[in-house]
């Protein structure tokens, strides 16, 4: 974390900061990354140095950071921020300062469907007291935004705590600008009731969602939801409005679409905006748009595209400042669909609309992976997200003696069936390393004695009628893994996994129709009942290195005889038992399984010419991976 003393003095911040201007203009929230139940589950490498430069690319000279902020401490009653969260936050501060973009720490610690407490004065303040200390002297183009979207507490209530906290904040750092907002959930309604506050460096925000109904059909999280409303145009049209289900009649919805020809036009939306562009001329004071957008899901991409760009032109032909919502995500800037690739998955109509600039894409094609990589490391791999079931523990950075290096995982209270789960992210295609020798490699650690265990490879689910997410596993048990609270090294080969099964709701059993060339997630399950204490791992990889006496399998050592070879193979081992051999194409078939006896040949006569790799076991567990090719 960079630290340094400011050197602009007093009246030029003054002044920058009491003029409409901002001294940035537009940009996008990077969402469901610091929005977790615990900093301990933080995807440390979700995002990197390298995503903010390519949001800067766009155009951007502003990141909008939402943080659950309360929940990146120890609660209470101290509300201690924790160090893992730190260490993340300074290394994003790092990147905006390196690339000279302007940071908004949004304390982002809400729930739609709970209401604001009125006490929740005592944690800011713990909490941004805690900040200020952190960060006064740090990048001057840090902003802190008390809090998103405060409601169902009075605006008399809310601006006598935001006050405070203004105050506590400036106690300790009066370098930083401040961004503070209205209750009723950053509405621009409710701009006016905001009392002039007793500080000079603030920015006023508002959020802005209208029609409503366009821009959240489709939404589970209102009252009542909206997952059954789809198709509402924009502009209003009468012939293409969808029917209302059923479902609303009576509910503030219907009223809502009855009114919509009135509402869902641009003379509407700006005549919104205008109540707050008039709050921020009367105050002369600078005003921020923090959030605005249209969920994907339900709405038609030309709709969007349309209100996007009448709200984000509005926005800066009145001078502005804004942040959409969001980058990734239901309201994003991506097309629909599983990989959100920037070089290949940007909506480029809606970066048109909105005055971004417009990269080169490319259709993505999935490559197979022709090599391991890592899992977990002391922090989750590059392009995978790890997650568990909300009542289930989990910490990624459990410091409590790891195997290697920093950090472990502690995985805890899972129920049956729950599971700790690593997202690939885009799909990832292991059909080279099924047929080449790979393995999964970890280390593992438990105390509870009977524990059994799955861990799976999941593949992903196609748009085809009959495809189900076929699972592939492998089951970890007492004689694998001993429940002795020490450190374990496990290896399973690919190969050794079996089809278990789908369940999209439902449970399909296995019909071979599992697919290594996609593969969406792998899993560590307690498929077979609770998790009642703790399961440790570390180092988790996908690797082709066999390293003998690993547990659960050690090395066989032998030659094949001659490579390449026509009709017989001899292999040469030192083995006094017959062997069980696998032969496996490239395309994953297995062509041939049989038992052989020391010093007996292999026929491989049938075999087709090409290139083919051989799997052995002998009766004491060992095994040896080759190759061979079949002139």
């Amino acid at each position: 974390m960079k630290k340094h003393l400011l050197l602009l003095p007093f009246t030029l911040t003054f002044l920058l900061i009491h003029a409409q201007d901002l001294p940035f203009t537009k940009g996008v929230n990077l969402t469901n990354w610091l929005q977790v139940d615990n900093a301990r589950a933080i995807s440390y490498r979700k995002y990197t140095k390298t995503d903010f430069e390519q949001i800067q690319s766009l155009g951007c000279d502003v990141i909008r950071l939402p943080i659950n902020l309360h929940f990146m401490t120890d609660g209470a009653p101290n509300y201690k921020l924790d160090p893992i969260f730190l260490d993340v936050l300074d290394m994003t501060i790092d990147w905006a300062e390196e690339l000279n973009l302007h940071l908004i720490i949004d304390n982002h610690t809400f729930d739609p469907a709970e209401d604001t407490h009125p006490n929740i004065g005592q944690i800011l303040e713990k909490v941004w007291s805690q900040m200020a200390e952190q960060y006064k002297n740090s990048y001057e183009n840090i902003y802190f935004e008390i809090l998103n979207e405060p409601h169902g507490i009075s605006n008399e209530q809310w601006n006598a705590i935001q006050q405070s906290v203004v105050t506590t904040i400036r106690a300790i750092d009066t370098t930083h600008t401040l961004i503070i907002g209205p209750a009723d959930w950053n509405t621009y309604h409710s701009l006016a009731q905001m009392p002039v506050y007793e500080d000079e460096k603030l920015i006023y925000t508002f959020h802005f969602y209208d029609p409503f109904l366009l821009t959240h059909q489709g939404a589970t999280w209102t009252g009542p939801s909206l997952a059954e409303l789809s198709g509402i145009p924009f502009p209003y049209s009468a012939s293409e409005m969808p029917t209302l289900p059923q479902s609303f009649e009576g509910a503030w919805v219907e009223a809502a679409f009855n009114n919509y020809a009135n509402e869902g036009n641009a003379e509407y939306v700006k005549s919104l905006l205008d109540i707050a562009i008039s709050f921020r001329d009367e105050r002369n004071i600078p005003l921020f748009c923090g959030e605005f957008g249209v969920y994907q899901p339900n709405s038609q991409n030309e709709d969007r595209v349309r209100w996007y760009k009448i709200v984000s032109d509005y926005l800066t032909e009145n001078n502005i400042a804004w942040t959409t919502w969001d980058y990734h995500g239901g309201f994003g800037l991506f097309n629909p669909g599983p990989t959100e690739l920037f070089e290949h998955d940007l909506n480029i109509e809606l970066l048109e609309a909105i005055g971004f600039n417009q990269p080169e894409q490319s259709p993505f094609i999935p490559k197979t992976d022709s090599s391991g990589f890592i899992i977990y490391d002391d922090y989750v791999g590059k392009n995978i997200n790890s997650y568990a079931s909300s009542s289930t523990g989990l910490d990624l950075f459990y410091e409590n003696q790891p195997r290697t290096d920093r950090y472990a995982i502690h995985w805890s209270n899972a129920q049956q069936y729950e599971a700790l789960s690593f997202d690939f992210q885009p799909d990832r295609d292991l059909a080279y390393l099924n047929t080449s020798g790979y393995y999964v490699e970890f280390y593992a650690k438990s105390s509870q004695q009977g524990f059994t265990f799955d861990i799976r490879f999941v593949d992903t689910q196609t748009d085809a009628p009959e495809d189900k997410p076929w699972r592939n596993r492998y089951t970890i048990d007492d004689s694998l893994l001993p429940k002795d609270g020490q450190w374990h090294k496990l290896i399973i080969p690919l190969t050794e996994f079996e089809e278990h099964g789908a369940w999209d709701g439902q449970w399909h059993t296995p019909r071979g129709d599992f697919d290594w060339k996609a593969i969406s997630n792998f899993d560590f399950v307690a498929e077979y009942g609770p998790l009642n204490s703790a399961l440790l791992l570390d180092q988790i990889q996908i690797s082709s290195t066999v390293v003998q006496n690993r547990n659960p399998y050690k090395l066989l050592d032998f030659k094949l005889q001659p490579n390449p070879v026509n009709d017989y193979l001899f292999i040469d081992h030192n083995e006094n038992a017959p062997i069980e051999i696998e032969i496996i194409d490239q395309l994953g078939r297995r062509t041939k399984y049989t038992r052989l006896e020391k010093g007996q040949l292999l026929n491989i006569q049938q075999l087709l010419p090409g290139s083919y790799n051989l799997r052995l076991r002998t009766q004491k567990g060992a095994i040896g991976i080759g190759k061979f090719i079949k002139n």
